[in-house]
């Protein structure tokens, strides 16, 4: 087990910003931490590198304790933070020379992370005079040094236009061929390209953990229709397998349906039967976006 949390809770003052949060996560997985500004993503981020103790419970990475071995954690973990602390006047090759030295790595070994992250023609560059996106790259990079077993990385597409995404995205998933990832963001594209789960959280505490696999397999669909006339909702609430029935702005409403059977045809009829017109007629699968807005709203 890469990442094991058992019951965190932690409190800043009044405020209660984890909630008895347990999850694991294996060797080898790529996970997305998903949750609204203020929902607690960096603060569990932050008790998992050791910078912050938590009030209760327990979390290990690889097998030690993030309060009893924090030397060992750290050791196994390369860290991100949503804020990259960078020392913009020194160059690059400088600035991983200088970590280096921190964790007592060989030199050759930033060469490596150099090739790795796609850093060669730049690595001769002042870190201020590099675009957002390669100043990431420099993140991950130092991160990468000591060739930890688990990545946690805090938001690390912010900010980056959609080149840079891209680039970033493919990184990520070469990286993730061989280490544990953690990563938060706000982007759900990027989750879906990259990501083999999900773990979101809202106001502390944990409202879902599922595989990107079972989520695209649930048998529920949306029906989004837009009508000539108001429709009563009690009516459209009548239709087989519906689930949830909500008016979106005027005569639009989105259906929510419980079956994998394609339910357009049904509510064509509907608006025969009742003459009505149907002005727009489309379906959705309920995706990472909807079930995110479900559940954080």
């Amino acid at each position: 087990m890469s990442i094991k949390v058992q019951n965190i809770t932690k409190t800043f003052g009044s405020q209660k910003a984890l909630k008895d949060i347990s999850f694991s996560i294996e060797k080898g997985e790529i996970v997305g931490f998903l949750g609204p500004n203020g929902a607690g993503k960096s603060t569990m981020m932050r008790v998992l590198t050791t910078y912050h103790k938590a009030d209760s419970g327990e979390a290990q990475i690889n097998g030690f304790d993030v309060e009893t071995a924090k030397s060992s954690v750290q050791k196994n973990i390369g860290y991100l933070p949503e804020h990259n602390p960078l020392y913009l006047e020194m160059y690059v090759k400088e600035y991983l020379a200088f970590n280096a030295d921190v964790y007592k790595v060989a030199k050759e070994r930033i060469i490596e992370v150099i090739e790795q992250t796609g850093l060669t023609s730049e690595a001769h560059k002042k870190i201020g005079q590099l675009s957002k996106g390669y100043r990431q790259r420099v993140g991950l990079a130092a991160a990468l040094l000591h060739n930890p077993d688990v990545l946690i990385l805090d938001e690390p597409t912010t900010g980056l236009d959609p080149n840079q995404l891209i680039e970033i995205r493919k990184l990520i998933l070469e990286i993730g061929k061989e280490k544990t990832i953690l990563f938060s963001t706000h982007i759900m594209k990027e989750v879906e390209a990259v990501c083999d789960r999900v773990i979101i959280i809202n106001k502390g505490e944990l409202v879902a953990d599922k595989k990107l696999e079972d989520l695209r397999e649930e048998e529920q669909q949306i029906i989004e229709v837009e009508f000539d006339y108001r429709v009563e909702e009690v009516l459209l609430n009548k239709l087989p397998n519906v689930d949830k029935v909500k008016n979106i702005g005027g005569f639009v409403y989105e259906i929510t349906f419980n079956t994998s059977k394609d339910m357009r045809p049904v509510v064509f009829d509907f608006a025969h039967d009742n003459e009505l017109k149907t002005l727009q007629l489309s379906r959705k699968n309920k995706n990472l976006e909807s079930l995110f807005t479900e559940l954080t709203n």
